[in-house]
């Protein structure tokens, strides 16, 4: 369970800080519900207790974690489907698991396509939001600004 000043991640709407924990009556049930505001969108969010983990809400990486997923965004070697739906698919359920790892995958792999060929605009707007995802959480787990976690992941991915 998770407490007011948490840092989360939230998959395919990236971090948030649990702001406040209440209970409140829903479609007649009375249940606890986080109350979450996502860092980069400024959204807020409203997220039963007992359905936060299979919703995918997770805590933020700790801060040893994150050499981790910056050596993960430098692998040179990636495979990818040649079929667009199925690759597009695949990348979709990766993003939505919430794993930092698989969502690195997604901007790794998407980055090094589109420098071979030009990518759709479905995927490079996956690839814009995978990547905010890593930078976001990145940023929390160092206590950084966006901008230098940005130039990290920026750095690793051009590598």
């Amino acid at each position: 369970m998770f407490k007011v000043g948490d840092k989360i991640v939230y998959p395919m709407h990236g971090v948030g800080i649990i702001e406040a924990i209440e209970k409140k009556v829903v479609l007649g049930k009375r249940d606890r519900f986080y109350l979450i505001t996502i860092i980069n969108s400024g959204m807020k969010v409203m997220i039963p207790v007992e359905k936060a983990e299979t919703i995918g809400i997770r805590a933020i990486i700790p801060k040893r974690e994150v050499n981790k997923v910056l050596d993960l965004l430098r692998v040179k070697e990636f495979i990818t489907e040649d079929d667009w739906k199925l690759r597009y698919q695949g990348n979709i359920d990766k993003v939505k698991s919430g794993s930092i790892y698989e969502v690195g995958e997604v901007a790794r792999d998407l980055y090094k396509r589109g420098k071979e060929k030009e990518l759709s605009i479905m995927e490079r707007k996956l690839y814009e939001n995978a990547y905010q995802l890593v930078i976001h959480e990145i940023a929390l787990a160092k206590d950084i600004n966006i901008e230098e976690a940005g130039n990290l992941v920026s750095e690793a991915l051009s590598q």
